[in-house]
């Protein structure tokens, strides 16, 4: 039995998996976890990320401890878009900003005044939004230059904390793609695009592929902890390219949904779809780790119950899942809808008095009960992945007959429910660790142990259970979707407030 370390790290989350292998199947233990949340300081939200990268060493000493001695390799995965600046001589410029932070809520409108949004998507396939690293290059020029003077090289993170390790400084493929900076057409940076903004053109380090063998750890971490050198291997960077890396597809009419503090929902092709239709409807294209393309959306998940659970917590309200089930099952279905991806929701102050203000604004029934703040939420996430779905089926002229949901996200069984009622599709569920999986996929792929992602997924589908779930009460959620799809027209905005 072989073992590799699998580090995933989320936005609300971490964790240290080892994925161990036979030959045949894959065992998956966790061994350490922690939290990872935005650290609010003079104004500005950061990733405190000496502590994530001191929390993975502490996680491969607890694997130590736990008999895996001998370990083939690493790799890491993270969420998209953010990054780490480092000096000529190779440190750490500041605190690497969090995609939360306010300060580039302006540079969409900066960028536009130089290149309109439809280039700039035509040239990168990724829709235009603020949190996207283009934008956070602009805002960081404009408000506080003397970082980009005094940086050498940008690292996103999964290949920052890679270089920690290593001392090797490259940028995987699929954690490029998220940036708005790797131009889809050329495979590589957009130079020019970068010079048009004021971008140091030699700023972002070189792309490499997927499976990339960076090379061994460090002999100083190997002192520290005690191992034997352990090859770095740049597996696919990006937690969703994982996630759907893990999904055992067989079939191309099939959607993925990777579910976790956001929902992204997609569809893997051939080549990037720029249509004018997808900028209009906010569809990005991200790579994958066989080197192809995710047409996707990403939406809103369950960063709206976190951030709920969150402000009952402080008052002093904590129920378990269990009452929370209870709760829900005893509210009215569909007493009041949201469209989860309004602005009015990605960081309000206080989510719970967000949502009712919401639906104060749009004149429909406030919610009172927590199950009727946490039933509002599943159905209006059910209901805009069906508008999502549809909106894949027109942008790819394909029949969807299947959705197939992986991660974190897929342990809330409404959710998975409420996602095949609202679509009218039956939903495969698992498995739950997805990013983990594809992350250790990558590595043994590299390592040579399984020849591609077809027989990965193969061992996937045979290593780890699957539930399915059919549609259910169809009527009542065709009628709930008529009522949601006119609060997306309405285009409600909270700005004057």
């Amino acid at each position: 039995m072989k073992h590799v370390w699998a580090f995933d790290l989320g936005a609300s989350n971490g964790r240290l998996m080892v994925n161990s292998f036979n030959g045949k199947n894959m065992y998956l233990e966790e061994i350490h976890r922690f939290s990872n949340q935005p650290i609010q300081l003079t104004g500005h939200y950061y990733w405190d990320v000496l502590r994530i990268y001191q929390e993975m060493k502490n996680g491969m000493g607890k694997s130590i401890q736990n008999g895996y001695k001998s370990v083939e390799s690493l790799s890491i995965d993270t969420w998209g878009v953010d990054f780490g600046l480092l000096s000529r001589e190779g440190e750490l410029i500041g605190n690497p900003y969090s995609y939360r932070d306010p300060h580039t809520n302006e540079s969409i409108k900066k960028i536009a005044q130089k290149i309109s949004k439809e280039e700039l998507f035509a040239r990168t396939g990724v829709a235009p939004a603020p949190i996207n690293t283009i934008c956070q290059l602009v805002a960081i020029h404009e408000r506080n230059p003397a970082l980009l003077e005094h940086a050498d090289q940008l690292l996103l993170t999964p290949n920052l904390l890679s270089y920690f390790f290593t001392g090797i400084k490259a940028n995987e493929y699929t954690i490029s793609t998220t940036t708005s900076l790797y131009n889809v057409h050329q495979k590589k940076w957009d130079n020019d695009l970068m010079a048009e903004l004021n971008i140091p053109m030699n700023l972002m380090a070189d792309i490499v592929k997927t499976g990339t063998i960076l090379g061994p750890t460090l002999n100083s971490i190997n002192k520290e902890l005690g191992i034997y050198s352990t090859q770095v291997i740049a597996g696919a960077g990006h937690d969703t390219a994982c996630a759907l890396a893990a999904l055992p597809i067989t079939s191309d009419s099939t959607a993925f949904m990777s579910c976790g503090t956001w929902i992204l929902m997609g569809i893997q092709v051939k080549e990037p779809v720029i249509s004018r239709e997808a900028l209009k409807w906010g569809f990005t294209n991200e790579g994958t780790a066989d080197g192809e393309t995710r047409l996707l959306k990403n939406s809103m998940g369950l960063w709206l119950i976190q951030q709920c659970r969150s402000i009952w917590s402080k008052e002093g309200n904590r129920i378990t899942y269990e009452e929370e089930l209870h709760s829900i099952n005893h509210s009215t279905a569909f007493k009041c809808l949201i469209d989860p991806d309004d602005p009015a929701f990605f960081n309000p102050s206080n989510m719970v008095n967000q949502l009712s203000e919401y639906c104060r604004q749009t004149e429909q029934q406030q919610p009172e009960s927590i199950g009727d703040f946490l039933r509002c939420i599943l159905e209006s996430l059910s209901l805009k992945y069906r508008w999502v779905l549809e909106k894949l089926e027109q942008l790819t002229s394909k029949k969807i007959e299947l959705i197939h949901m992986g991660g974190g996200g897929i342990q809330n069984d409404l959710l998975c429910q409420f996602t095949a009622n609202a679509t009218n599709r039956t939903v495969i569920a698992g498995p739950i660790e997805a990013s983990s999986i594809g992350n250790a996929l990558s590595q043994w792929i590299a390592l040579g142990e399984i020849k591609d992602l077809k027989e990965g997924r193969e061992i996937v589908a045979n290593s780890f259970p699957l539930k399915i779930y059919e549609p259910q009460n169809q009527m009542e959620w065709q009628e709930a979707y008529e009522r949601f799809i006119k609060l997306v027209k309405r285009g409600y905005l909270y700005e004057n407030q």
